[in-house]
């Protein structure tokens, strides 16, 4: 995943081919801080270097937040460069998933057909674990998915991946202009991203800037859970937001 702050549209060469919180509740929000922060400079793990760490079976699941972030950087640049390995898919890696899961990896991912997220890194089974929902939503159901992703099967990266044209967002920020009511349990999908409406812009931009800061909201939010936040500060999991452009196939950090 490449730190970039290109405009989605642009193609590149590549597309070519709430309660007040306790003192110790604070010391672990600020930590979590201090861990996204960090996680974000190793973000920039693109290029060749990078490119050339593909997975092999003796080279044994990432273990560190740095490694998984690699791991993901390097998938990306394969499936957006045409150079897809498809990997951990053999007759021998399904019958070795039957007895246990090993993912390096949470994805909490839109629902978008467009944007499956083992086809975006590049992965195959037992790799990740994927989270969708709509607009990247948060529930209960969704905190406790990841949750036990990390807590139980010890994953040490969250990344919170939205992106470029998402319908939950578009549809959540036409509601808001126009007062109408979505229906269903659609409207629920609105009113959480309702508040990071981003009211500065007009039109497709205001959607598009919509898009990142739900990113920002819910990696603030997952980073915000003491377990969580527990994690981060102990540098055993990070939690990082980043977009998937359409156009170029490119997954890059949302800061």
């Amino acid at each position: 995943m490449a730190s970039t702050h290109e405009s989605p549209e642009s193609p590149t060469a590549d597309n070519r081919q709430s309660a007040p919180t306790s003192p110790e509740r604070r010391k672990l929000l600020r930590a979590a801080i201090t861990g996204t922060a960090v996680a974000t400079g190793v973000w920039a793990l693109s290029g060749p270097a990078a490119a050339a760490g593909s997975r092999t079976p003796d080279r044994p699941r990432p273990a560190t937040p740095e490694a998984a972030l690699r791991e993901l950087n390097a998938g990306n640049q394969r499936w957006r460069t045409f150079h897809e390995q498809h990997p951990h898919e053999t007759h021998t890696v399904r019958r070795e998933v039957v007895s246990g899961q090993h993912p390096f990896a949470v994805i909490l991912g839109c629902v978008d057909s467009r944007v499956p997220p083992e086809l975006v890194f590049d992965q195959g089974l037992g790799d990740l674990m994927t989270v969708r929902t709509a607009g990247e939503v948060l529930d209960e159901s969704v905190l406790g998915s990841v949750a036990y992703g990390v807590l139980e099967l010890d994953i040490p990266l969250v990344v919170v991946l939205g992106h470029q044209s998402c319908g939950a967002v578009a549809a959540a920020v036409r509601a808001n202009e126009t007062g109408e009511e979505l229906p269903a349990h659609i409207q629920f999908i609105a009113d959480q991203i309702k508040p990071v409406i981003d009211h500065s812009v007009e039109g497709d931009a205001r959607i598009d800037a919509t898009i990142s800061a739900q990113v920002r909201r819910v990696r603030s939010r997952l980073a915000a859970e003491p377990d969580l936040a527990a994690r981060i500060a102990s540098g055993r999991l990070a939690i990082v937001g980043a977009r998937y452009e359409l156009t170029s196939q490119l997954v890059h950090e949302v800061v």
